[in-house]
């Protein structure tokens, strides 16, 4: 998956799907056009990714006590990632904030760039539907170019080569972290690898947030169900 997304290359010019994107595209069910995985998942995993991206350029590091150090704000030059970057505390005026509070607050805005982004780049088509006649949701229709095809091919490669790159190993946390990991195919050793996947969201602190956001809510809606 090397040559893909942000980092020290960016310079203006398109290079694909950033971090993001590629999670979002492997999350969507190709014929019900709909995430994967629980969608209030995918969405803090949408703003970990861009996060994660951010940090391999250089315009965010790990903070103490779990927080997002911010760096330079000038933008990078792509929708999704500068989205996320302008929701990011001056540098100057302490640049600080904890990374939880960070995803959960960042998790819908980041969500809606990509599929705009998406959108723009013909992967998919946003549909508007009504479930039973009366609730509205979208759906997102395959588009006339196929980038979540090859984007499916490249995390497979990955998992083959057991994520030695970097970027790799952030989008498999990520995808561990949002439990998309246990709807995509993952060859015969499906236990093994999953368990791989969780020491690497273990290893990465933008991905340990996501998964303990992600555990906040879990908890929240046993304990609502539990008192009614």
């Amino acid at each position: 998956m090397t040559g893909h997304g942000a980092g020290s290359e960016w310079g203006g010019a398109d290079r694909g799907p950033t971090l993001p994107e590629e999670l979002l595209l492997l999350a969507l069910d190709p014929v019900r056009g709909k995430p994967l995985n629980d969608p209030s998942h995918l969405r803090y995993g949408l703003a970990g990714a861009a996060l994660a991206e951010l940090e391999r350029a250089g315009r965010v590091t790990e903070g103490r006590g779990g927080r997002i150090l911010a760096g330079s704000p000038l933008p990078l030059g792509d929708l999704v990632l500068d989205a996320a970057l302008g929701t990011l505390p001056d540098a100057g005026k302490g640049g600080e904030i904890k990374v939880k509070r960070w995803v959960r607050s960042a998790a819908r805005g980041v969500d809606e760039v990509c599929r705009q982004r998406l959108e723009q780049r013909g992967a998919v088509r946003r549909e508007s539907r009504r479930a039973l006649g009366l609730f509205r949701y979208e759906r997102l229709a395959a588009g006339p170019l196929d980038l979540a095809g090859p984007a499916r091919a490249r995390f497979k490669g990955a998992l083959a080569t057991g994520f030695a790159d970097p970027r790799d190993r952030a989008l498999a946390a990520l995808v561990a972290a949002t439990h998309l990991d246990r709807k995509l195919d993952l060859g015969r050793d499906r236990r093994a690898v999953r368990r791989d996947l969780k020491a690497l969201v273990r290893d990465d602190w933008i991905a340990r947030a996501v998964a303990a956001v992600i555990l906040q809510d879990q908890a929240a809606a046993g304990s609502g169900a539990g008192s009614g």
